[in-house]
C-alpha cells in the first residue's frame, strides 16, 4: 500500500513538474522592425508608421482602431494597387472610413 502510494505522488509530482514546463509560453522571437516602417519626425512627436513599408503587425499595433483585418487588408491593397501616393489614399482600402483615417493620420507617413 505504502509503495503504491508512493509511487502515485512520484507519478503526480513529475507529471505536474512537466505539465508546467510545457504549458509555459515560449519565448517568441520578436519580429525585426525595419528602420523604414516606423521612423521618428524631427519635431519630435512621436514615430511615423509607412504606409509602403510597415508590416500588417506593425500596422496593428501602431495604429489605432486597426485590427489584425484591416492590417492585413491594408497590406493587401498595397501589394495589389502599389504604394501609397499619399496617406488620404488609405480610405480606398475596404474597412478603413475617414473616422479611422483621421484619427490615425498624424502616425501615418508614405515615405
Amino acid at each position: 500500500m505504502r509503495t503504491s502510494y508512493l509511487s502515485s505522488l512520484i507519478f503526480a509530482l513529475l507529471a505536474s513538474t512537466s505539465l508546467a514546463a510545457t504549458a509555459a509560453p515560449a519565448a517568441v522571437p520578436s519580429a525585426e522592425v525595419s528602420k523604414s516602417a516606423i521612423a521618428a519626425p524631427p519635431d519630435g512627436q512621436g514615430a511615423k508608421v509607412n504606409l509602403n513599408s510597415a508590416s500588417a503587425e506593425i500596422l496593428q499595433k501602431e495604429l489605432s482602431g486597426v485590427g489584425a483585418a484591416k492590417a492585413n487588408a491594408i497590406v493587401a491593397y498595397r501589394e495589389e494597387h502599389g504604394g501609397f501616393t499619399a496617406v488620404d489614399e488609405l480610405i480606398e482600402v475596404k474597412g478603413i472610413g475617414k473616422a479611422l483615417l483621421d484619427k490615425n493620420r498624424d502616425k501615418l507617413s508614405i515615405d
